[in-house]
Formats: structure tokens, C-alpha cells, sequence
């Protein structure tokens, strides 16, 4: 994709200020509302970013501090500047950035992926905004005054120079809080060059509260204010580049990306940039507010990972250096507990090389730390989170058939996480004696109520002991699978071993998946539904047993066969999407407020959910997967501030209804195979990386005839409700007949269930080439 997005810049000069403004029919990109999702169920909110797909450059308007859901504050602080925030004011006012916020308001305010404004109401200064891949560009339209401003401020470790009387230039240091220690010593920064469009010759710097006339600055809280008198609609424009490597490299950044004044031309590049990103996948039918929400949640499933190379380097925040990227791109600010369900795959469809290069930063990272990361960042790895989901990810690249990369180092670092990190969450530390409990006895002990801690290593996130050992047997799975495919025997009894741990931790007296202590006996009292304490933390991750009991993606077959076979196991998963809650709603929600997006017990605003509803492709009624995706599409997700159901996590839970609006989703990634479910449009059309196209088709589709009758891929009558990758990776046509009534037939017969870890080796499987 970033192939596609480095087109000659001198294209901007060209021509792309003459772009149409407005066209008769929407784009894709006209239907993206960045405000979707502004105000949070219960955590998190928003941001209406403007970058690139992967872009460096992230813009937005900073907002009131201390209110999380941004779409409800009443004021603007400045806009990211590299480190720096950059802000417009007029009048005789203080000198710092905290003097300049503004009043705004959204009805005076235009969201894109490619350009935001809004009035600075206070100031009567009108903000713009648009960027390229690693430098922003500001327009800012002032009123007349004797007394107008530019502010540059920066916070902790910072340094400023003024540079000219129209560039300044600076660096921050990034807070590590939740950066592990890497194998070496040493600090990351960014690096911000700035260009003023008119010449700035009156200006202060200061630090703290203190003024001078001092053309550099170094400490905490120091900045720059300019000052200049406008004439009323007098525009001034700033052009900054960004860099982790040094400030010299910002401004080659700057200069090689936006090398003349020219707004419009930069902000319609950007557009066509985007356009050209969402046109990947075309849509026929639906409703204009489901192609509203479906492009804006396609916008939010590009902006990660993040390519931080920049003339060919790189700087790694795992070993504070900068290397040569020898050809492949370099990325970070990643989160695999949540991006390996589907917001990878989704990307792997659209382009698999760049899933690749992906795959080449982790063992890069690896190469440089010792260790292989889970949430890489700029600075280095976070310690967040369970599991060590990159085998995760690399098996299903792998599996796909995508493999230009050193699977034999790949595999060495998952292998060495696998056995000599703690399982430990939020903790990248060494083993400990709980782990050593799974690898022996199957299972991650839980303490006793009442039980104080005795492990120095647990956080305060706690053990999770249930959630981690199911994670981990997925984890062991994937490694499992891909030591049989490098033909490492040995190691693929010992992880297919572990693979089964799950069972360990399902209590069949109560029919759910239940914390043990250290000796091995089950934990009584345990209330599936309020058991764990706060977050449920003291036995799972975030939500609780309800949801992790069907946490097996690996083994769905073997999860059917431990709650006694398909009549039991679809009881049990109707009744999660009607159980409530015990206690009030509010004091649930209290407990767990991860756990947003409720229907019954099931919370759409938590990844463990997210490959629930499809689990009836496996028990023979994937009519209850077409009725369910279809209510989760049309009750959780919006066109409006309230329209996500829970953190978006860097776009995991909008690649989530992406994929669930074209009609399949993968349940286990690392099988190649997708399930499928219920599609929202008449038709769509997905560009592969590979310039084939993979194409659905949903005959009759409505909001009633949300059942599949029958169906057909590449011309032959397809029986089951899912797919392998195999047989659309070079192109494909699956033709979806849909009623109103489910066909009860379709896709129920146990031989058409998609594969398990206790039915077939997925790697070895003969399946269509």
C-alpha cells in the first residue's frame, strides 16, 4: 500500500490543487465520519485523526484535559506539532500555551481523514490542517489585530531553537512509563522542524514562567510565541516535518514531502491518497448510514502499524539506534492482543507484502531486544496485556501462504518467549513459579479467597490465571503449527501438549471455564458471572467467565465436545446473549467496565467476544452467526458520537464490523479459513494486494432476508458456512442466495463444520489450490 501512497510529490504541484472539491456521487472517502465514536460507552473515546494510511504524521485537534469523551469538550489547546503543540490566538493575552485555548464548536468544524478545521471561536482565527505520510501543514486565517500569535510549546526533556525568523526547530523526549528496559541504554525523541509561511522577527521563548528574548531552550515546559499584527483574512501557513531520528532529518522530511507553500495541493493529494485506500473495497446497496459507519470503520483499520521509515533509516526504540531499512519498511505502535483477531487479517487480504514487512519489524525488534514484542511502540516494547500473540499473527501470514520473511528466526523468538518469559500479565519479565505450574501441571494457579500474594512478580493487574492459560494454549497451538511445518517434531509434541491446557480450566460440574489453586482444586465459592473481583482480574482479563468459557478458537470441536456436544454448547451460547446481569446494571458495569456493548452477557466492546457470534458455523446452526452479526452491526455501531461499542484499540473493533459487513470473519487466526456470517450489502468487492478481486455477492439482502439460503463459490455449490483463504486468494466470487426465514439445512451437517485443532492438522489439510 505505501508503494501506492509514494507518488511523485511533484504530482501536488501539477495538478492536485485543481482536484474537484466536490463530485456528484460520493467517494468512499466522503462517507468517513472521524467524529464516529467521539464519546465513549464507558472508556475510551475517538480521535478524529488526520494522517495517511500508516502514516507518522497523526493530527488532531488537542481538547479540553481531563474530559475522555473529546467530543464533549468545549475547547482547543493547540494541534500536534511533531512534540510540540502548535497554537493561533490573537489579542494581549498570557504567554504560554494554556493562554491560547479556545472556545470551539463542533457545527463550525469539518472532520475528514485528510483535513480538519474548526473556528477558534476565541480568537476568531479559523484552524486547517492536512498532512503527508511524515509532515503536517497548518493554515491559520486570522482577523485583524495588532497582536496576533504562534505558540510552540513542549513539555518534559525538551529542547528548542530558533532557527530564523521563519524556522524553529525541537525535540522531546517520549515517556517510556510503560516502556520495558531494552537490551541497551539510551533515550527516544522526536524531532519537529517548523516553517513559518511569513517572516516571524518578534518573538520570546520561555521555560517555566520565565521569558527571554534566547534563541534556544532546553528543560521542561518550554516553548516559543510569536508576535505579528494580521490584517483581517490574512492566512499564515506552517509547514512541519517529524522525525525520531534527528531534527535535521525532520527537515528533510519537511522538504522532501511538501517542498513548496501550497495547502490545497497537499490537502487534495491527501484526499486521493485516502480515496484510493478505501476504494479497496467497493460497495453496492445498503443504507447510507451503514456505508457511513462500514468507511469510517475501513478509515480506522488503516491508521496502524505504523511505518517509521524515513529516507531509508529507522530508528528503534529496542535498541535506541538507527539502522538502515534495507529495502522493507519499519513498523511500530502495535497492539497484538487486540490486532490479531481481524484487524491483520483484514489488512493481510488488502495487502500481504505489507503484512510481511510487519512481520520483518517484529524480528527486527527481536534481533535488537532479545525478545519478541507483543505491543511494540516507538520507545519499545509496552508491558500490557497477555499472551504473546505474535504467533498469532505470523502463523496466519504464514499459513496464507505469505512467507517472505525468516520464518526459522521468526519462529526461534516465539519459541524463546514461549518458554522463558513469564506468562505473567502486563509483565515482560522471566519465568516464575506459575509458570512453571503450566508448563507441568496444565494450568496458571489462581490464589484462594483470602490468599495474599506471595509472587513479587504479579502487577496489580494480577494473575488473570484463567484467561492466560487459555490464551496461552492458543499461543502454543500456533507454535505448534508451525513447528510442524519447519519439521521441528520435538518441539511440535511439546506445544501441541500445551495446546490442550484449555481443558484444564473447564469445570464440568458447572459447565464453565473456572480458576484453580496452586494444589490443583477447583476454587469454590466461584460465581462465573461476578467471580475475579475488579475486572475479574483476579481470574480473567478484563470480562469474565461467561465470555472466556468460549474462548478456544484454536478447538472449537474440542470445546463442543467438553460442554457434552452441539445441543449443550448452542444452549449455553444462547443463553450468553440473554443472561443478565445479577446485579444492577450499573454496579456490572462497575465491576466490569471493559464490558460495554451488552447483549445478555456478551459485550461487543471487548475483543475476547469478538469470535462468539460466529461459533454457530461450528455447532451446525450458522443461521443464529447471520442473526447475531446482523443485530451486533445495527445496535452497537452508529453514524454518531456514541457509535462504537468500546475502545477501538487502534481499530480492532472497527475491522470487526468491516469484516462482519462483507459476510465472513476469521475465528481463528492461524487456521487460513474464514467463517462466514451475514453481509450488509448487495454487493462488494474487495481489491487484493494481489490486483485480483475477491468479489460477494448477497442476493435479495435487506434487513429481513438476513438468512442465507444457499451458496455458491467460484461457480460451485458451497454446503458450509466458511472458506478457506486458499480458494479467494487469487480471486473469487461467492454468491450468497438470502431469505428471511433461516434455511436450517444450510452448512449444519457436522462434516461441514470449519476445522479444530481436535479434527485436523490446518496446515497439512489437502484444500483447494
Amino acid at each position: 500500500m505505501k508503494n501506492r501512497m509514494k507518488l511523485t510529490w511533484l504530482l501536488l504541484w501539477a495538478g492536485c490543487a485543481s482536484f474537484p472539491s466536490a463530485l456528484a456521487a460520493k467517494d468512499p472517502v466522503d462517507y468517513v465520519s472521524p467524529n464516529i465514536g467521539g464519546i465513549g460507552q464507558l472508556l475510551t473515546a475517538t480521535i478524529p485523526y488526520v494522517q495517511y494510511p500508516h502514516g507518522m504524521a497523526r493530527l488532531y485537534p488537542i481538547t479540553t484535559p481531563g474530559i475522555t469523551d473529546r467530543y464533549l469538550a468545549d475547547k482547543i489547546y493547540g494541534f500536534p506539532a511533531g512534540p510540540a503543540v502548535l497554537m493561533a490566538a490573537t489579542g494581549e493575552t498570557g504567554t504560554k500555551e494554556a493562554s491560547y485555548a479556545s472556545d470551539f464548536d463542533h457545527d463550525f468544524e469539518t472532520a475528514t481523514p485528510y483535513y480538519y478545521a474548526a473556528d477558534l471561536q476565541s480568537w476568531d482565527v479559523k484552524a486547517e490542517l492536512t498532512a503527508t505520510p511524515e509532515a503536517a501543514y497548518y493554515r491559520f486565517t486570522f482577523p485583524a489585530s495588532e497582536h496576533s500569535h504562534l505558540s510552540l510549546s513542549l513539555g518534559r526533556n525538551a529542547e528548542l531553537k530558533v532557527l530564523s525568523d521563519h524556522a524553529v526547530e525541537g525535540s522531546e523526549k517520549i515517556d517510556g512509563s510503560i516502556v520495558t528496559a531494552s537490551a541497551s541504554s539510551g533515550e527516544t525523541r522526536q524531532y519537529f522542524y517548523a516553517e513559518f509561511s511569513s517572516p516571524m522577527p518578534m518573538y520570546q521563548t520561555w521555560t517555566c514562567d520565565t521569558l527571554s528574548r534566547n534563541s534556544a531552550q532546553t528543560g521542561d515546559q518550554i516553548g516559543y510565541v510569536s508576535e505579528f499584527p494580521s490584517v483581517a483574512g490574512e492566512a499564515v501557513e506552517v509547514r512541519i516535518g517529524i522525525s525520531y531520528i534527528s531534527a535535521e532529518q525532520a527537515q528533510r522530511n519537511l522538504q522532501r514531502e511538501i517542498p513548496a507553500w501550497g495547502f490545497e495541493g497537499v490537502k487534495a493529494h491527501a484526499r486521493a491518497v485516502w480515496n484510493d485506500a478505501l476504494s479497496a473495497i467497493s460497495t453496492e446497496g445498503g443504507t447510507e448510514r451503514q456505508r457511513t459507519i462500514f468507511y469510517t470503520a475501513f478509515y480506522r483499520s488503516l491508521g496502524r502499524m505504523t511505518d517509521i521509515t524515513e529516507d531509508g533509516r529507522y530508528f528503534s526504540g529496542y535498541d535506541h539506534a538507527v539502522h538502515d531499512a534495507d529495502g522493507h519498511d519499519f513498523y511500530v505502535d502495535d497492539g497484538l492482543w487486540d490486532t490479531y483477531r481481524s484487524l491483520h487479517p483484514l489488512q493481510l487480504l488488502l495487502d500481504a507484502h505489507q503484512q510481511e514487512d510487519m512481520i520483518r519489524s517484529y524480528i527486527r525488534m527481536y534481533e535488537q531486544s532479545g525478545w519478541m514484542p507483543s505491543f511494540p511502540s516507538v520507545a519499545g516494547e509496552q508491558a500490557v496485556m497477555i499472551g504473546h500473540h505474535a504467533a498469532e499473527f505470523i502463523l496466519d501470514t504464514y499459513a496464507k501462504g505469505y512467507r517472505d520473511f525468516d520464518i526459522e528466526k521468526a519462529y526461534a523468538a516465539l519459541r524463546k518467549n514461549a518458554t522463558e518469559a513469564t506468562l505473567l500479565p502486563w509483565s515482560r519479565a522471566r519465568l516464575t513459579s506459575l509458570d512453571q505450574s503450566y508448563f507441568d501441571r496444565g494450568f496458571f494457579p489462581a490464589l484462594t479467597p483470602g490468599e495474599h500474594e506471595t509472587v513479587p512478580q504479579v502487577t496489580n493487574e494480577r494473575r488473570q490465571a484463567v484467561s492466560v492459560t487459555l490464551e496461552n494454549s492458543y499461543d502454543d497451538w500456533c507454535i505448534a503449527q508451525l513447528a510442524k511445518a519447519l519439521g521441528k517434531q520435538q518441539d511440535e509434541d511439546y506445544f501441541n501438549k500445551l495446546a490442550h491446557n484449555y481443558q484444564n480450566v473447564f469445570n464440568p460440574a458447572i459447565g464453565f471455564m473456572a480458576p484453580k489453586s496452586a494444589d490443583g482444586k477447583w476454587i469454590e465459592p466461584f460465581d462465573p458471572k461476578l467471580g475475579g473481583g475488579q475486572g475479574g482480574r483476579d481470574y480473567f482479563t478484563e470480562v469474565d467467565s461467561w465470555i472466556y468459557t468460549f474462548n478456544v478458537q484454536h478447538d472449537v470441536a474440542g470445546l463442543i465436545n467438553l460442554m457434552g456436544g452441539r445441543d449443550a454448547f448452542n444452549a449455553k451460547l444462547d443463553r450468553l446473549f440473554v443472561e443478565q446481569y445479577g446485579v444492577p446494571k450499573y454496579t456490572f458495569l462497575g465491576q466490569f467496565p471493559d464490558a460495554t456493548g451488552l447483549i445478555g452477557l456478551y459485550a461487543q466492546g471487548n475483543e475476547p467476544s469478538f469470535h462468539i457470534p460466529y461459533l454457530y458455523d461450528f455447532s451446525g446452526r450458522p443461521w443464529e452467526t447471520q442473526k447475531r452479526v446482523r443485530q451486533l452491526m445495527d445496535v452497537w455501531y452508529g453514524e454518531g458520537p456514541l457509535g462504537i461499542p468500546g475502545d477501538d484499540d487502534g481499530g480492532e473493533t472497527s475491522s470487526w464490523y468491516v469484516l462482519s459487513a462483507l459476510g465472513f470473519y476469521p475465528v481463528c487466526p492461524g487456521s487460513p479459513v474464514y467463517e462466514i456470517g451475514s453481509p450488509l450489502f448487495a454487493k462488494s468487492v474487495i481489491r487484493l494486494g494481489n490486483d485480483k478481486e475477491f468479489t460477494i455477492i448477497a442476493d435479495h439482502v435487506s434487513a429481513r432476508n438476513k438468512y442465507i439460503q444457499s451458496a455458491k463459490l467460484n461457480g460451485k455449490v458451497l454446503e458450509r458456512a466458511w472458506f478457506w483463504h486458499s480458494e479467494i486468494a487469487n480471486g473469487g466470487t461467492l454468491i450468497l442466495e438470502m431469505g428471511d426465514h433461516p434455511n436450517l439445512a444450510w452448512g449444519s451437517d457436522p462434516k461441514d463444520a470449519p476445522p479444530s485443532m481436535s479434527t485436523e492438522s490446518l496446515l497439512t489439510t489437502d484444500r483447494p489450490k
